[in-house]
């Protein structure tokens, strides 16, 4: 992969573009904490060919609403059962909403 590869792709979303340092950093919070949110599988970081993780701006954002549930007094296992519903639930309605666009294209006398 050439510099201008990897450069193209920082605009995705899923590119484990941060280390387990500068995530932390950019969190305001503690390797440790990014580690038990591994431990409870709210995010799994993808490795370097080192070995070292690195995380995605996806997985930050979750990493961040675990956080504010969490500062919020909320045990870290239940923060990270309820950050896993609220993604799935939001996954769920984007689903829907393409399913309502694509039936509604489908079939445009039904819609009116």
């Amino acid at each position: 992969m050439t510099a201008d590869d990897t450069f193209g792709r920082l605009d995705d979303d899923d590119y484990p573009a941060y280390t387990m340092g500068r995530a932390a950093e950019m969190l305001g919070t503690t390797q440790r904490f990014l580690r038990a949110i591994g431990e409870a599988r709210l995010i799994i970081p993808l490795r370097s060919a080192g070995g070292h993780r690195r995380y995605s701006r996806y997985q930050l954002r979750i990493a961040a609403r675990a956080r504010e549930l969490v500062d919020q007094g909320t045990p870290i296992e239940a923060a990270c059962r309820i950050v896993a519903l609220e993604d799935q639930l939001e996954e769920a309605q984007r689903i829907n909403a393409e399913y309502r666009r694509a039936a509604g294209s489908a079939n445009p006398t039904a819609a009116a």
